[in-house]
């Protein structure tokens, strides 16, 4: 098999070591394949002559060329920024995303770098992901594409996306897979310390960073279910405590917030949960009963289905160590 050509399209204000990572993970692939392996081409591209990263870091650059594959790294979005005036400089990137792939390559955005494949037009019925924070605003940008913000890497009909940062890793472990195998993949997983086995950014959402949706009448029901995340769920008693209706109270929170009253209290309590397996040595069974639950079967059946392990998985991989913040 030929050397697999893959050039990373830089651009202003990209991130230097999504264009630097993916590169850098297949260059230690080549190394553990060894002489009879399958190598890779790779450059970094770009439609101008001059590129400055955030950070202020210069890249250097070479004209757009012939690749099988165009990875677009991401770049500084943060949720609230002006979405349209940080892509709009990035004209001739569109265009040069548009050119690659109609002439056959495939491409991949990482983490917000899906942002510059809507605006080229190749996330349209197409699905996709990009970094949890900003899944819902790439949802409402394109909203004729099906935005996954659980995975870490999407590929559908000759586009890829990933998730935030280092699911560069993922999706670099991903083509090493492919193009050299899954012994190589695994040995050069090993040798970066990476994980090669996550499939979800889930656990790692923290949902204090998101916006909280709903106005003042949802608001207040939230305050009053976080309060009181260990007692029984009592619709009744809920909608009496705001002198309204059942009836109205899930119509008025299902409007502001699109979930349920019951929904929103589930995952309050998950994300309790994950504060006090994080944090603390409470058996799991203390923790179900802190948040409401007297069958440790039934939390840990929602707990994996929010965030996509089970509850002594999750502090497995997520418990902070004594000291540490």
């Amino acid at each position: 098999m030929s050397a697999l050509r893959v050039g990373v399209l830089a651009y202003p204000g990209c991130f230097a070591s999504e264009v630097f990572g993916v590169p850098d993970l297949l260059t230690m692939a080549t190394h553990v394949a060894g002489a009879d392996g399958c190598g890779y081409e790779v450059s970094i591209v770009s439609p101008r002559r001059r590129v400055v990263a955030s950070g202020g870091a210069a890249l250097e650059v070479v004209p757009l060329r012939e690749v099988d594959v165009l990875v677009v790294p991401g770049l500084e979005l943060v949720p609230g920024l002006d979405v349209e005036a940080r892509l709009a400089p990035l004209a001739p990137e569109v265009a040069a995303i548009r050119s690659c792939a109609a002439a056959g390559a495939v491409v991949v955005s990482i983490c917000v770098g899906a942002f510059l494949l809507a605006e080229a037009g190749l996330l349209s019925r197409r699905r996709a992901t990009t970094a949890w924070l900003l899944a819902g605003e790439l949802a409402r940008r394109c909203p004729d594409a099906d935005v996954r913000p659980d995975r870490l890497v999407v590929t559908d009909t000759g586009v890829t996306t990933t998730a935030a940062f280092s699911a560069m890793y993922d999706f670099a472990l991903d083509l090493i897979r492919r193009h050299s195998g899954a012994g190589v993949a695994r040995a050069t997983a090993r040798v970066a310390l990476l994980d090669d086995a996550r499939s979800s950014q889930t656990p790692y959402v923290d949902p204090r960073l998101l916006p909280r949706p709903g106005n003042a009448f949802s608001h207040r029901v939230m305050r009053r279910l976080d309060q009181n995340l260990a007692a029984r769920y009592d619709l009744a008693a809920l909608a009496e405590t705001f002198k309204v209706s059942t009836r109205t109270l899930l119509r008025r929170f299902a409007e502001e917030t699109g979930q349920s009253p019951l929904e929103y209290l589930q995952a309050a309590r998950v994300r309790r949960a994950r504060h006090l397996l994080e944090t603390t040595d409470r058996t799991v069974a203390g923790i179900c009963a802190a948040v409401g639950y007297r069958d440790p079967g039934t939390f840990a059946a929602l707990f994996a289905r929010h965030t996509g392990r089970r509850p002594r998985d999750y502090r497995a991989a997520f418990r902070r160590a004594e000291g540490s913040s």
